[in-house]
């Protein structure tokens, strides 16, 4: 029975690691792609958060699992990879960020990790699971300073002698207020792009995540329990902020800061030109029933802004390298990587100027819809491998089980990816789907990818996206009115049509004739 060590990162670039990219430094990331198999190839079901960690969970895609959008939830009465984990005899822990479920809640939709719940630290000092398939859960779920601030993080930080933590993180927004809120009086404000956050590092939320893994970690080895544990980080996520000494480490002359082309999106959706505006309109897409887009505003940052965030970012994903590292060399202390899968990716991509784009989460680029993925079990996954082999991380519950030598349950609509992992096939996917229903209707699209080409459909629009990936790597091209790719266009259109039937849950095979 192996033990599996899922670790995560947050909005992480697929190229924000140091084998990749030498303006950073990600030396622990770089051991781990020399020793298992990375897959350049690799996508999310979801370029938002919530709805791709509802898929880790569940090996379903979005609209299967039914939190398609931030602002949802996973609605509690799905089966989990970590129910099906604990069944075959496993512990099961997630430390870090969840975001199953949203901000608020309503008396029709509850959630554990809304206000002002979040902050009410005698809830969290009585609870710690059952949560998700998961025995033990220790949450937070604040990307840097954001007021979301609290749960298990917070009791911690009081535990280590940090009593004013909340002097480190901002105010609630009004739109979060709630009577009594402890935090509303925090005098904190935001550090400008570049400069320090002031918490010190032994509070940070990396250190706080890789004690409690490693804490944990050991709780099961010495009890020789196989586990399936999962070290949630939040960074790199923006807002962009690290402390010392990670927040001067790059030199923010010194980092390629991309730049949007002139005219590269007058073949592209409409919306695309609204991002360079200063304050662009996207009134026309809101509706009853949506929320706030992530990605309608203006994305205009100067060259300067870019480069201060960029060089952050590396500081951010430096210090996550270095708790990573420390996560590792505790297994090695322990004596059980040799029987433990080390699964290492992020739930989405970022832009950090990319087409002149930041953050997140309506433009299907790859800089958005790739991420990381790396594979390690010394024996069992092949080592020093870079795979091209299309990935999609609805596969991950499923690869997880198969490799952990439990049964696959027939819910799951991924692709069992084990014998490509294991080394045994180069491929199984001939394409990846990616949905995005962030508006019930108005913001929804869905891409197919394939090895070659990716194709991308608005719901209910005429435009759409059509981009050869081999000879148009950088997106500029959009092929989807183009006379000469119509043929191509139709063929895709199919091969989507296709992708989509093949999604569907057979949840047993025919075992009669009627």
């Amino acid at each position: 029975m192996a033990n599996v060590l899922f670790i995560t990162t947050d909005q992480q670039h697929y190229l924000a690691m140091g084998y990749r990219n030498p303006e950073v430094r990600t030396p622990n990331l770089d051991r781990l792609v020399e020793q298992g198999t990375t897959f350049h190839r690799a996508y999310t079901v979801n370029p938002t958060c919530t709805p791709t960690r509802a898929s880790w969970l569940t090996g379903t895609y979005p609209s299967q699992h039914g939190a398609y959008s931030l602002g949802t939830k996973l609605m509690e009465d799905r089966r989990t990879v970590g129910e099906y984990f604990q069944a075959g005899g496993y512990r099961t822990a997630l430390v870090g960020k969840a975001h199953f479920q949203p901000l608020l809640e309503t008396d029709e939709f509850s959630s554990l990790e809304s206000y002002p719940r979040l902050h009410d630290l005698d809830f969290w000092r009585e609870f710690s699971g059952p949560f998700y398939g998961f025995e033990r859960a220790e949450l937070a779920r604040n990307h840097t300073d954001e007021s979301h601030v609290g749960q298990h993080y917070a009791i911690w930080m009081e535990e280590k002698g940090l009593a004013d933590w909340r002097n480190y993180f901002r105010p609630n927004s009004v739109s979060q207020t709630v009577p009594g809120d402890p935090l509303t009086e925090s005098p904190h404000t935001s550090p400008e792009p570049g400069e320090p956050w002031e918490l010190p590092v032994e509070y940070h939320y990396n250190s706080w995540i890789t004690e409690r893994t490693n804490a944990l970690m050991e709780e099961y080895a010495r009890a020789s329990q196989p586990f399936f544990l999962w070290a949630s980080f939040f960074d790199p996520h923006p807002a962009y902020m690290v402390p010392e000494p990670y927040a001067s480490m790059y030199d923010p002359d010194e980092v390629t800061v991309p730049e949007h082309r002139d005219g590269e999106f007058d073949d592209k959706p409409p919306y695309f030109r609204r991002a360079l505006e200063e304050h662009p309109d996207f009134s026309d897409y809101l509706e009853e029933e949506g929320n706030a887009i992530h990605g309608a505003g203006s994305h205009r940052r100067s060259r300067e802004q870019k480069a201060k965030s960029i060089a952050t970012m590396y500081g951010m994903m430096t210090m996550l390298d270095d708790a990573i590292g420390t996560i590792l060399e505790k297994m090695d202390e322990l004596g059980i990587a040799g029987e433990t899968l080390v699964c290492f990716t992020t739930d989405h991509g970022d832009f950090l100027g990319q087409h002149g784009l930041t953050a997140k989460a309506i433009h299907h680029y790859e800089d958005l819809i790739r991420v990381p993925l790396v594979v390690r079990r010394p024996g069992v996954v092949p080592r020093g491998v870079v795979s091209d082999s299309l990935q999609s991380t609805v596969d991950l519950p499923q690869t997880f089980l198969a490799m952990a030598g439990l049964p696959v349950p027939r819910e799951m609509t991924g692709v069992d990816e084990s014998r490509v992992w294991r080394g045994e096939v180069d491929t199984l996917r001939r394409h990846v789907v990616v949905e995005n229903q962030h508006q019930p209707t108005t913001m929804n699209m869905r891409s197919l990818v394939t090895p070659r080409h990716k194709l991308t459909v608005h719901y209910g629009r005429e435009h759409g996206e059509l981009y050869d990936l081999v000879a148009d790597p950088g997106e500029y091209v959009n092929l989807w009115d183009r006379p000469e790719a119509e043929e191509l266009k139709s063929r895709l259109l199919l091969e989507f049509l296709y992708a989509e039937m093949e999604k569907a849950p057979l949840p047993m095979p025919r075992i009669s004739v009627a």
